[in-house]
């Protein structure tokens, strides 16, 4: 649902909600498992949206420039994914209104406008006091590529044992 910037900026702003404590962008990228230059320019654009204070130096860092309790997630996730009340047709027609829907219209109107609610009603604060402890999810994993895979293919399967006296498979020769 989220574009994986705006999960990255809910995530480090939740990090620093329930530290309390400023940290830089190497100790938030580390204890989220995400790639580090990634999510400094996404903490920068939260700094200059008002969602986050950065301040320079040896013991400088990200802390959160407004109390939890009001700062509500539109506002952090905003800057990288509109989320209002006015949507897109999800089957993707260029007409798709009340006076002339689609098959879907009126549970995915339903639905969209309970997401744009729930950013805009719920704050960081919100969320902090709903999980007791914020544990952090794995870090995504790049998409395995085609020679992995075949990779991994081969270690599943690694053809017939291996004929005594030999230290492994054998393999027909070219030729015959």
């Amino acid at each position: 649902m989220l574009s994986r910037t705006a999960e990255y900026a809910l995530r480090a702003v939740l990090l620093l909600a329930d530290s309390g404590e400023p940290a830089n962008v190497d100790q938030i990228a580390e204890r989220l498992g995400v790639p580090r230059n990634y999510l400094s320019k996404t903490l920068h654009r939260l700094a200059r949206e008002g969602v986050l204070a950065s301040t320079r130096g040896q013991r400088g860092g990200f802390r959160l420039a407004r109390d939890p309790d009001r700062l509500p997630l539109l506002s952090v996730v905003e800057p990288f994914d509109p989320i209002r009340g006015e949507r897109r047709c999800l089957l993707g027609r260029p007409q798709c209104s009340d006076a002339n829907p689609c098959p879907a219209h009126a549970q995915w109107k339903a639905v969209s406008e309970q997401v744009a609610a729930f950013f805009r009603e719920k704050t960081v604060g919100d969320l902090l006091r709903g999980e007791a402890a914020l544990s952090e999810p794995e870090p995504r994993r790049a998409p395995a590529r085609a020679a992995s895979a075949a990779a991994r293919s081969r270690a599943a399967d690694p053809g017939p044992p291996p004929r005594r006296g030999t230290s492994g498979p054998v393999r027909p020769r070219a030729g015959r």
